[in-house]
């Protein structure tokens, strides 16, 4: 498969070794000093573009691809209000678009998990949840992608939780995400239930860019000859239902 690299920081160049490492090509690399190679027939070749940039040209370079004519694959996170206008585009042309605020198959299995846990916790209305999120410095956004994205699944799973919020001083109904920046951290996640007479805390915590890296590798094998806006419980799904997860990631 042809690869096309769209951002190259510590992700890209994880992204780039993986992708060599299971007989890929990277034929294009695109970063900030280069996006006229938008444009470059290296780019047309690609099968798939894979984008992990910053929020502020995520859009816009998902959007070229797209526009050129390639699959996405994208992973930057805190641009997610514009989703829905990657999502008309892509049904528009007849493109394909995937995006994940987390590609590690660990943390999509942790997402599945949280989402029955908060079910389960919406007939014990003693506990109240509470999150905190842990990234090295160098991360922008904060709550992270994943945290935002655990956040949705509890809302969507305990009715008593309404909202979310990252005031220390929130009301019960709301879920208060705490982030925390240092060192390297790759990415830990812990969601606590607290009651008066226990608590019940589930945690999530990535050793190396490596998962993310290797999810958004597979997630680009997978799109293809498939099309329109996909996410990552609809590649969980397809591999849950039979074997192939043990084998792809070997």
């Amino acid at each position: 498969m042809k690869i096309a690299l769209i951002g190259y920081g510590k992700m890209g160049h994880v992204i780039e070794r993986i992708a060599r490492s299971r007989g890929h090509e990277i034929v294009c690399i695109i970063d900030a000093g280069n996006t006229a190679d938008f444009d470059s027939p290296a780019f047309a070749s690609a099968d798939v573009a894979i984008e992990f940039s910053i929020p502020s040209t995520a859009f816009n370079n998902c959007v070229t691809a797209l526009e050129r004519g390639v699959k996405v694959v994208s992973g930057t996170t805190a641009w997610t209000d514009r989703l829905p206008e990657v999502k008309a585009l892509t049904e528009r042309i007849g493109g394909t678009f995937f995006w994940s605020s987390n590609y590690s198959i660990g943390v999509n299995i942790f997402f599945a998990l949280n989402r029955y846990l908060a079910t389960m916790m919406a007939g014990f209305s003693q506990y109240s949840p509470e999150m905190t999120e842990i990234h090295h410095v160098h991360k922008l956004d904060h709550p992270s992608g994943t945290a935002i994205t655990l956040a949705e699944g509890i809302i969507e799973s305990d009715p008593a939780v309404t909202g979310w919020t990252e005031e220390k001083n929130s009301s019960a109904s709301e879920l208060t995400i705490n982030h925390i920046r240092e060192g390297e951290v790759p990415g830990t996640h812990i969601i606590k239930w607290d009651s008066p007479v226990d608590t019940i805390t589930i945690e999530h915590c990535a050793k190396s860019r490596e998962g993310f890296a290797l999810g958004a590798v597979v997630a680009a094998e997978w799109i293809a000859g498939r099309s329109g806006f996909l996410t990552m419980d609809n590649l969980m799904h397809s591999f849950i239902s039979n074997t192939a997860l043990l084998d792809i990631l070997k």
